[in-house]
């Protein structure tokens, strides 16, 4: 399987994103050369080389006007341009034309619509772009409480950030990955400062874009995560979590601005993987107290909830009484209605929780003509293996309409 693994321990921002995946080409100054002919409003993008901590990589840089975003910035000090000491090549563009500011230009989502919309890209590219600038535009007009429509962006600010989410998006199409895995975020820590005052890292809105991700701070006292990053991660990563088992084919490294003490980088890396690991809960409790039915109408509640696994094993209680020792397994975004389910339809007044790594294979279903009908089978390969197992609805259906045993039915299906 095809797996595009980011590494975000310095956080996430979409120059950096397209730089780390420009590197994943094998012809990246081609990829460039088509962007430039897309024919984005007084943008011209560029790949430079860069080195951080001894790390040679690639800086995406935008220039917008001939003005590049930061630059622009710096000189009109622009009412949410949430500082300028964090070392990324941050899209903090996000802003409202209601301060009085006469020599700024804003841009609405409408306007943004109809530029991406005029982008001679395919269907899909646009439909991701547009789901990103969304989920922006949804993320400022939470923090600002005022409606998506009214939201606006700075001009300059704008036409750098499209640049940015639309190479990603180009990028991701073109590298094709089967399945995104991203690391938890570095936001990093400290504070920023706009017009309104200083703010919290990760900044209000990047907050918002960041809910129900794994992030983390730490003793880098900068801003690591921008909303334009935060918002690209969370459209395109299928899974958070460590470094999945995979042969790397390539790995590009997309350079931010400043410099820290760790190599200010986003690293992508592309390559096969064998089936798959994934974090996994496992929550336990000892039962002493339930019938079996009991039991079992609780482990359909608890698949119901999302539990992966539900099995028992007999256990020995106190004073001697026989029991048996529950285990549920589930993804970790499960975990809350799990726990709900566990604690209303089971009789014990406290879990256990482990976090494990779970490996698994690869699964799909195909469907084998025969002569009693379509018959599917779950085919589960990696690792060096391949498993085929007939579905059980199918056989049955079989055994039924010929009055034959199960194991009967299945011997008279034909060899593929």
């Amino acid at each position: 399987m095809k797996t595009l693994y980011l590494d975000l321990g310095m956080g996430a921002a979409g120059d950096m994103l397209a730089a780390a995946l420009l590197e994943l080409l094998p012809e990246p100054q081609r990829f460039i050369e088509r962007f430039n002919a897309l024919g984005l409003p007084g943008v011209t993008v560029s790949a430079e080389r860069a080195e951080k901590c001894g790390v040679t990589g690639t800086r995406f840089r935008v220039v917008c006007g001939g003005v590049e975003e930061d630059e622009h910035l710096h000189e009109h000090h622009h009412e949410h341009h949430h500082g300028h000491d964090d070392g990324h090549s941050h899209e903090h563009h996000h802003g409202h034309d209601d301060h009085g500011h006469a020599h700024h230009h804003h841009s609405s989502l409408h306007r943004i619509e109809h530029i991406v919309e005029d982008m001679p890209v395919d269907a899909a590219v646009k439909a991701d772009v547009l789901a990103v600038y969304q989920s922006i535009a949804e993320a400022e007009s939470t923090v600002h409480g005022m409606p998506v429509t009214e939201i606006h962006f700075h001009e300059v600010g704008t036409m750098d950030a499209v640049a940015d989410v639309t190479a990603v998006c180009l990028l991701m199409r073109e590298l094709a990955a089967d399945e995104v895995v991203a690391s938890p975020i570095h936001v990093g820590s400290g504070t920023v400062a706009c017009a309104h005052g200083v703010l919290p890292v990760p900044a209000p809105a990047t907050a918002l874009l960041l809910r129900g991700l794994p992030i983390y701070g730490g003793a880098i006292r900068s801003e690591l995560c921008t909303p334009t990053g935060a918002a690209l991660v969370r459209h395109f990563a299928d899974r958070f979590g460590d470094m999945p088992l995979m042969r790397p084919d390539a790995v590009g490294y997309g350079m931010g601005k400043k410099d820290f003490e760790r190599a200010n980088c986003v690293r992508a890396i592309l390559g096969e993987t064998e089936g798959g690991r994934e974090m996994i809960a496992q929550l336990q409790c000892n039962l002493d107290d339930m019938t079996g039915e009991a039991l079992g109408f609780a482990a359909e509640r608890l698949y119901d909830a999302g539990a992966v696994e539900v099995f028992t094993v007999p256990a020995g209680m106190k004073k001697g009484r026989p029991g048996v020792l529950l285990t549920v397994l589930c993804r970790e975004d499960r975990k809350p209605d799990v726990l709900r389910a566990l604690f209303r339809h089971t009789t014990t007044i406290g879990v256990r929780e482990a976090a494990l790594n779970r490996y698994v294979l690869e699964r799909r279903i195909e469907t084998a003509e025969t002569p009693f009908g379509p018959v599917r089978a779950k085919v589960s390969s990696g690792y060096g293996t391949e498993k085929r197992k007939w579905e059980y609805e199918d056989l049955a259906r079989i055994a039924r309409e010929r009055d034959i045993p199960l194991a009967e039915a299945e011997r008279q299906i034909p060899e593929r």
